[in-house]
């Protein structure tokens, strides 16, 4: 897992509708990464749905801006995206695949998917605040989420 006060890595992924994403694209504003391991799987459905409804207004509210990242494709996330009705901004992973959850040290070898890590960076594009579930299986719920508001 990448280290609170690192500088984040290079972030270069295209978005749900095919545009080209940057961390750059952040700077002067709080980020926060919630990786995730796929599209249309239940829990993955759940954490953003949930993140959807019960925390993105707080997060925006204390200048933190959220955005989803998986190994799926930009076509992939954008049928997601439609499918839960949320707004939250998500980049594609795919090609090559995992290398921005490998940078972060959120991949996980094997099944080829990022674990369900949370990645706070500030306006200087520093890592601010981290958390990783225990398993792909439990996502970080609201309380969890509203610790990056105290970082």
């Amino acid at each position: 897992m990448i280290a609170v006060g690192d500088h984040g890595p290079r972030l270069h992924r295209q978005d749900q509708d095919g545009e080209e994403v940057s961390l750059a694209d952040y700077k002067g504003r709080k980020v926060l990464i919630a990786f995730y391991p796929l599209d249309f799987s239940p829990v993955c459905s759940d954490q953003l749905s949930v993140y959807q409804e019960g925390i993105k207004g707080e997060l925006a509210d204390g200048g933190i801006t959220l955005v989803g990242l998986s190994v799926d494709s930009p076509y992939a996330h954008k049928a997601f995206q439609e499918k839960l009705g949320i707004d939250t901004v998500l980049l594609s992973d795919f090609e090559p695949k995992g290398e921005v959850a490998k940078a972060f040290g959120s991949y996980i070898d094997g099944p080829g998917i990022a674990n369900r890590t949370l990645v706070l960076i500030d306006e200087d594009g520093k890592i601010a605040w981290t958390y990783e579930s225990p398993s792909p299986g439990e996502f970080p719920g609201p309380d969890i989420v509203r610790q990056a508001l105290q970082a």
